[in-house]
Order: structure tokens, then C-alpha cells, then sequence
């Protein structure tokens, strides 16, 4: 199956989502119109097209509304019948320094899913105007 990619835009984010190699990378901000829509076909390939015994995931999130953070649940709930079929799943979840909320919403879903996170804090790139 060749990899998802998906390129952010205003209210979605970028995705990376290769069963094949086991790669699922999910940036940025989400508030879509339809975010089942976005999100279902994503769940779809993990819970039938996986095909590594590995499977990396990288969940670096600025923003997501209610019904993305229910879809990223049900996403999550995939990866954890994937490690229950034996696959090794390694979750990352980066937050922003100072994002408080956004580590408290890795810690949920990991706690909700008994599912192991590795939550990694990083600072914003900051550009500087040179003169």
C-alpha cells in the first residue's frame, strides 16, 4: 500500500501514515468541518493494513477541537489492538514548553488507554530578523 500523506492546512494537519514501513506521523492543528471524515480512513488502515512489526509514532499536535480528540482517541485504540496483536507500538507525544494542556492531553489518552507514551517537550523554533 503506498503511504498516506496529507499536507496541513489551516485546520488540518499533516499526516504520514506508511503501513508498510510502520510510520505514523501526525503535526500540527486540527479543527476540520468533518473530522470523522478526515480521521476514519486514517483509523481504517491501521486496523486492517499494518503490516510492520514495528510501528513508530510521532504525535506532535499545536491544537485539536473536541471531536478530533475523539477521533485521535479511536485512533489510539488501534495502536493499542496493534500491540495486542504483538506488534512493538512506540508512541511519542511532543508538547511545547509551557504547553501544559497539551501534556495533560497525552497523559489522559495514555492513561485511558493503559497504553506507554513518551512525552518529549520542545521550545519553538525562534527566528530572529537580521539586520
Amino acid at each position: 500500500m503506498e503511504p498516506i500523506k496529507i499536507y496541513p492546512t489551516r485546520n488540518t494537519p499533516a499526516v504520514l501514515l506508511d503501513p508498510n514501513r510502520g510510520i505514523f506521523k501526525l503535526y500540527g492543528r486540527s479543527s476540520p468541518e468533518n473530522s470523522i471524515q478526515f480521521y476514519e480512513p486514517l483509523k481504517e488502515v491501521i486496523s486492517k493494513k499494518v503490516s510492520s512489526d514495528k510501528f513508530d509514532v510521532r504525535i506532535k499536535m499545536e491544537y485539536f477541537n473536541t471531536s478530533s480528540s475523539k477521533c485521535i482517541y479511536d485512533i489510539l485504540k488501534e495502536l493499542k489492538s496493534l500491540k495486542k496483536k504483538g506488534k512493538e507500538v512506540i508512541i511519542r507525544w511532543y508538547y511545547e514548553v509551557d504547553d501544559e494542556d497539551m501534556l495533560e492531553a497525552g497523559e489522559d489518552y495514555s492513561d485511558l488507554l493503559d497504553l506507554s507514551f513518551r512525552f518529549i517537550e520542545f521550545h519553538p523554533k525562534e527566528y530572529q530578523k537580521t539586520a
